[in-house]
């Protein structure tokens, strides 16, 4: 997949800007500027801005809240989740296993025997996985991997599946919102299909909520990519569901239907009999 470098927005046409010789040269550069603001790379970027110690019984350790926000343009949504360092050498351990040479020069913090909840060796370890981070997404075929947005989502996406299956849907909707706003920012860099997923448990969630507006808003949102890249276990779950809302929002659906009918007469056998909250179910434990 092409990873895009610039954002998409269009120039002027030459015929509607005015010809550079009418222009003054304070107006070439503003214009000049403006061309630059506008062709600016998108970035993302990792901040840790605090931490906190975790107490129990029997362990004690630090977490660390992890910001990501993209760089480029203006970004007013910051999404975050905490981590531990037993995180990040996990993380760490199986890059190494894949991409050991081209992570020669990234270098993760070293464990530490002793200190460890010292507030200045807190701060100052703080700081390094921050720069760990940003190390780590200049390697490309490292922010190219499915193990870059799993260490960043799959804590959230098991925690919603266990609130899922236990009935907890509001509790599971706020870690989906969490695991959807990450992978909003990695997409350009990742499969186009990573939401689909996360996209599904919402709508399963807000139907079991009974809030049939949002539900249909997320399935019709996960369909598209489900049809392009060839998901038909979520294609036929999720048009079954679209149909059914449909119905009781008052929905145009006849297409849907015909989609979903021609979908399982050609694909007989082949096609998921699952409802989505099954297969959602399924994919996240």
């Amino acid at each position: 997949m092409a990873e895009p470098e610039r954002e998409a927005e269009d120039l002027p046409a030459p015929d509607e800007s005015p010809s550079c010789s009418s222009l003054t040269t304070k107006e070439l550069q503003q214009n000049w500027r403006a061309v630059k603001k506008r062709e600016r790379p998108i970035r993302l970027l990792f901040e840790i801005p605090s931490t906190r110690v975790i107490e129990h019984p029997l362990s004690k350790y630090v977490v660390y809240q992890i910001v990501v926000m993209r760089s480029g343009s203006f970004d007013s949504h910051r999404v975050s989740v905490e981590r531990r360092y037993s995180d990040f050498s996990r993380f760490h351990h199986k890059l190494l296993q894949e991409f050991n040479e081209d992570l020669e020069e990234v270098v993760l913090p070293r464990k530490l025997l002793s200190g460890n909840f010292i507030p200045e060796v807190i701060s100052e370890r703080r700081l390094a996985l921050q720069d760990y981070l940003a190390k780590l997404y200049g390697v490309r075929c490292v922010r190219h991997s499915p193990q870059f947005p799993k260490f960043f989502t799959e804590q959230e996406q098991k925690r919603a599946n266990a609130l899922l299956r236990a009935g907890q849907f509001r509790l599971a909707v706020e870690q989906l919102q969490t695991v959807l706003g990450v992978e909003e920012k990695l997409l350009p860099w990742q499969n186009p299909t990573l939401m689909v997923p996360t996209l599904s448990a919402l709508a399963v969630c807000y139907r079991d909520l009974e809030e049939p507006e949002q539900a249909f808003a997320a399935a019709q949102r996960a369909l598209p990519p489900t049809r392009r890249y060839g998901l038909k276990r979520y294609r036929a779950s999720l048009l079954d569901l679209l149909v059914d809302l449909g119905y009781q929002l008052g929905r145009p659906v006849a297409q849907l239907q015909e989609e979903l009918t021609a979908l399982r007469d050609t694909e007989r056998g082949e096609v998921s009999s699952r409802s989505l909250k099954e297969l959602v179910v399924h994919e996240f434990t």
